[in-house]
């Protein structure tokens, strides 16, 4: 409540980009939360992507990064995972609005007859079920707190300008007006390009896209400015005066070491002042003038500091783009950082280690292999389809039979069974009938509740619980021997349950399984340093700060570390005193920024 003791309205934060994509929207919109969060305010956040798609989920990594999966089983846009590991929240398949699901709506109002005879346009039917969306999700609490939110921060994905965004930039230029000044705070992120040549900050692409913004009904109250250097005095008087924007709103957001460093560069040109005031926010009691950013501060300037190398070997098929592997990058990144050590990252070609490279590019199989061997630990992550699949069966033994750190994710997890029952139990044709359907010794099978006509959304998607068979293993040591977990899954497929006897009598312990008993979600070597999968995806719940205990694992095996976190959380000198895990059952896309100080190799990307 104000200090006038009325009922609260809900504040919006629109974030929107200009000039070209990958600015780092989304991870502006999430420091953008935090500062917010640090002034005492309750975020939450909504993704908008223009795409006709009903939801990410059908969509190939390289088209458009990870899948990223919620807890109610949204497939959703990778930014979502942003918001959710920088200001630690929970959200909904509604939070992300695609052109798709709003369509869909509209047309599903017009068959049930609810717009009474009416033709059904883009201006107002479409338009209206934006901003009813908006409001309606807005209201959903995502900290775990009662009630509603005080602001909700919304991305616009895309390029001011794109065709199909139109729709949204009309129903958000309605929306800031009928909300009403006071209420609506429009921060455009866009580029101020450094010709080499002069080296002179050009502000022409930026007047141009404020231009086209302000033709579409939509006027920034704050310029978020993308370039290589802080903003030069003078260029800022320049785009004030252009863009009709103060020059006190203007704000940098220039080359940092990590991105942890954003919410606190933010903070320092004060932006925060300039969204309180556009929202009307200072009246509001329990609003910090000056936002508490010590923790984040803190754990980025330690970031920077870290210097002993862990490396880790990612053999997986989407390498060429590692936005592809964006949540699993994090969580090495939380877990490394937990245990003082600088994470390298050397991705794999899954393909390029297998028989077939060596014999039509000799030169990538050497140096595939040379990456695999020089790695402390080796993860194998999930994905679709048989390409590479041998690759990360030959990966797996490796890890296997040189006792190497391993953990396996989803479709890893399935690649470490099928491995053990091929050299193990002498099953040479061991497969999973995706990537095999005639095979005699199916070790991995399609799930009885799927579907094989419709793959969008028909997966096991989402949070389920996972219950412990052994309580003396590691995985149940590193939740913290805790009865059951609730991870996030994204299958089709699954360990065929008529082969765990045998898997098991052969030394394979399935550690976790689903409540039936008959679904197998973790798999361990118990005689083996560390060799861990799991048929859930714990990258989605690490947060910065709180790593997901499975990769905390794998990064400590890898440094020689395990025991002592196994434990009793005893540990040598020089390691965290106190390591807190996202356990249950009971947080990038910046030109020439390295994504969270993880250094790759192989392919020169960042995520």
């Amino acid at each position: 409540m104000n200090k006038g003791g009325g009922m609260k309205k809900m504040k919006y934060v629109l974030v929107t980009g200009g000039v070209v994509s990958g600015l780092g929207k989304g991870v502006t919109a999430s420091s953008i939360g935090v500062l917010l969060k640090a002034c005492g305010l309750r975020v939450t956040s909504i993704k908008i992507d223009p795409y006709l798609n009903t939801d990410a989920g059908t969509m190939s990594p390289f088209e458009h990064g990870e899948v990223y999966v919620l807890d109610d089983g949204g497939e959703v846009d990778l930014d979502l995972g942003n918001y959710e590991r920088f200001l630690d929240i929970k959200l909904t398949r509604d939070n992300n609005i695609t052109t798709g699901k709003i369509y869909q709506a509209v047309i599903d109002k017009e068959r049930r007859g609810d717009y009474l005879g009416k033709t059904v346009q883009v201006v107002p039917h479409i338009t209206d079920a934006i901003q009813e969306w908006i409001e309606r999700v807005a209201l959903i609490p995502v900290d775990g707190l009662p009630g509603p939110a005080d602001v909700c921060v919304i991305e616009l994905g895309g390029t001011i300008g794109d065709i199909e965004s139109m729709p949204f930039t009309e129903a958000l230029g309605q929306f800031s007006y009928r909300v009403g000044a006071g209420n609506f705070c429009l921060i455009h992120v866009s580029l101020v390009p450094v010709i080499s040549a002069v080296g002179e900050q050009k502000t022409k692409p930026t007047q141009h896209s404020v231009r086209g913004l302000r033709s579409l009904g939509l006027t920034p109250n704050i310029l978020a400015c993308r370039s290589t250097s802080a903003l030069e005095e003078n260029v800022k008087q320049k785009l004030s005066q252009f863009c009709h924007v103060p020059a006190e709103n203007i704000i940098t957001l220039y080359d940092v070491p990590n991105i942890w460093h954003l919410p606190s560069l933010l903070r320092d040109q004060k932006a925060h002042e300039g969204i309180l005031g556009a929202l009307n926010l200072p009246g509001f009691v329990n609003v910090a003038r000056e936002p508490n950013l010590k923790e984040w501060t803190s754990r980025a300037e330690f970031c920077d500091m870290l210097l002993e190398p862990v490396r880790i070997a990612v053999v997986g098929k989407y390498t060429g783009l590692s936005d592809s592997y964006l949540s699993l990058l994090k969580a090495l990144l939380h877990a490394s950082v937990s245990l003082r050590k600088k994470l390298v990252v050397d991705w794999v070609p899954a393909s390029d280690i297998e028989d077939e490279t060596a014999r039509e590019n000799p030169d990538a199989y050497k140096a595939a292999w040379k990456l695999l061997k020089g790695a402390d630990g080796v993860l194998v992550p999930g994905g679709f389809g048989d390409r590479g699949v041998e690759g990360k069966i030959l990966a797996a033994k490796y890890a296997r039979e040189n006792r190497i750190p391993f953990l396996g994710i989803c479709l890893g997890m399935q690649i470490a069974v099928i491995e053990f029952a091929r050299s193990i139990l002498g099953l040479q044709d061991a497969n999973s009938t995706e990537f095999d359907p005639d095979t005699k010794s199916p070790c991995v099978v399609f799930m009885p509740e799927g579907s094989k006509t419709h793959l969008g959304g028909t997966m096991r998607l989402g949070s389920r619980r996972t219950y412990f068979q052994v309580m003396d293993s590691k995985s149940a040591k590193l939740y913290g021997n805790r009865v059951f977990v609730d991870e996030r899954h994204r299958h089709r497929y699954e360990v065929n349950p008529d082969m765990v006897s045998s898997l098991e009598d052969a030394g394979l312990l399935f550690t976790g399984k689903d409540e039936t008993r008959k679904r197998m979600e973790i798999v361990e070597l118990p005689n083996h340093p560390y060799y861990i999968g799991t048929q859930f995806h714990p990258e989605f719940k690490s947060r910065p700060g709180k790593p997901s205990a499975l990769f905390l694992g794998l990064i400590a095996a890898a440094c020689g570390q395990l025991d002592p976190l196994l434990h009793a959380h005893k540990f040598p000198n020089g390691m965290a005193k106190k390591i807190s895990l996202y356990q249950n059952g009971n947080a990038t896309k910046f030109a020439k920024i390295p994504a969270d100080g993880i250094y790759s190799n192989c392919n020169g990307v960042h995520a």
